[in-house]
């Protein structure tokens, strides 16, 4: 029988850790799939890699917005991100549209924290579901202008 060599556990040891510190970088699947299941209808049921997937995107969308408000707060010498610092990232990277949504969530949210309250859940979903129908919206834009584009391509 053939010994692992050591360069070999080493190596399946690096796969593990790198394997664990990635798991680490992503939102728990749960609360994913959570989130997924309220945009859709009650008897819709969403397959493990579709979880999975938005997973991965979701965190790394997350971490691409906060790189770069992190950058911002870099070269203004702070250390802590603020709520207006995330919506400056959203905005500088095209994400007006989102960055306008969540202003009026961050506005709410203070307004909350102020009276000592912490927002209510209702509110929680209704801004997810706002930023849900918008999202539909924009997908739906798309299609639309995708069809005019084939219609004139094809005249």
């Amino acid at each position: 029988m053939m010994q692992d060599q050591p360069e070999d556990i080493i190596d399946d040891a690096a796969v593990a850790t790198a394997a664990s510190l990635d798991k680490d970088r992503l939102l728990p699947i749960a609360n994913v799939a959570r989130l997924m299941k309220r945009a859709l209808p009650e008897n819709a049921k969403i397959a493990k890699d579709a979880k999975d997937c938005l997973q991965e995107c979701v965190s790394e969308f997350i971490s691409f917005v906060t790189s770069e408000a992190s950058d911002r707060c870099a070269v203004e010498k702070r250390k802590t991100i603020g709520g207006e610092d995330i919506l400056w990232a959203l905005t500088s990277l095209g994400f007006d549209n989102y960055s306008d949504t969540l202003k009026t969530y961050l506005t709410k949210y203070r307004e909350q924290s102020v009276k000592g309250d912490r927002p209510p859940r209702d509110d929680v979903a209704s801004t997810v579901a706002t930023l849900q129908a918008f999202e539909q919206h924009q997908f739906q834009q798309q299609q639309q202008q995708q069809q005019q584009y084939q219609d004139e391509y094809e005249d």
